[in-house]
């Protein structure tokens, strides 16, 4: 297969290492900074020891903290691929959840000039973490059959409201942190040991739906929610991401197989630094293609 094009896509998807590497897919690693020190996001290659490290020192008090790539950031990761006479699609993450996909655009604004003959497709998934990996295996699938940028880029814009992504987290104050939670709510929150349960919607946007009363019974939601809207559970995938608490996923996992016997596949995995940042040590999510997203 030759394609005139090279399909890529960034770390804030959560794809696998592995699977990057084994479908040839290169990833834009997007920075975090841990103790005044920044790191790339690794999607998993440094070992679930060092990500399990990460979400320790944030239990310790540490505080990750995220930013976006800059427009030479950008450039210098697209230039090569364009002088080598390629196409670009690049499969990025929500543009609803950053401002990082703006200097993309400023970047190929002045790429474009140089190589006047090319072309750069950003498809928006409006997903993020473990959604946006499902759609991008799935495209890269097509772009793998000899499909054109445009093609994959319409079944991308086709399908992106049927991945679902139901997560709870374990500690509202990281919620709190990122602004995505008042103080007050994160208060008495905490005080009533209400967990909000939350989805992407079709904003792009992460949206809390619903609050459970204990880490048990928001267990137990994402998991009711999940089968009320995977649909055919027949041949499927769930992916299901953790931030380190893996014996949790793990039951959970089992619970999942049980209800739903016609899986294809669950795959756990440690949701990354960039991602975790934001949710914090403890968070659990499925995600899977399913129905179309509820909000």
């Amino acid at each position: 297969m030759n394609q005139n094009y090279v399909f890529i896509t960034d770390s804030d998807s959560d794809l696998y290492y592995k699977i990057a590497d084994e479908r040839n897919i290169p990833v834009i690693k997007m920075p975090y900074a841990l103790d005044g020190k920044e790191y790339p996001d690794e999607n998993g290659r440094e070992g679930e020891e060092k990500q399990a490290e990460f979400f320790g020192r944030m239990r310790a008090g540490a505080v990750p903290v995220t930013s976006c790539l800059s427009k030479v950031n950008y450039e210098e990761f697209f230039e090569p691929f364009l002088a080598d006479g390629k196409d670009i699609l690049y499969v990025a993450f929500s543009s609803n959840m950053s401002a990082t996909l703006t200097y993309a655009r400023e970047a190929w604004n002045d790429l474009s000039t140089r190589y006047p003959g090319r072309r750069l497709l950003i498809s928006d998934t409006l997903s993020i973490s473990g959604a946006m990996a499902l759609l991008v295996e799935k495209a890269h699938d097509l772009y793998l059959s000899g499909a054109s940028m445009d093609e994959v880029d319409a079944w991308i814009r086709e399908n992106r409201f049927l991945v679902q992504a139901w997560l709870t987290v374990d500690n509202l104050v990281y919620l709190k942190r990122g602004g995505r939670l008042s103080p007050t709510s994160a208060f008495f929150g905490t005080m009533l040991d209400l967990k909000p349960i939350i989805v992407i919607g079709k904003s792009g946007k992460m949206e809390a739906v619903e609050k459970a009363k204990g880490r048990k019974k928001a267990l137990q939601t994402i998991v009711e929610r999940t089968i009320a809207n995977i649909g055919d559970c027949e041949g499927k995938e769930i992916i299901l991401l953790h931030a380190d608490v893996r014996e949790e996923a793990e039951k959970l996992a089992g619970t999942l197989r049980e209800r739903l016997p016609g899986l294809k596949e669950i795959r756990i995995q440690m949701i990354g630094p960039v991602i975790g940042a934001h949710c914090g040590p403890g968070t659990l999510a499925i995600v899977f293609m399913g129905k179309e997203r509820p909000i």
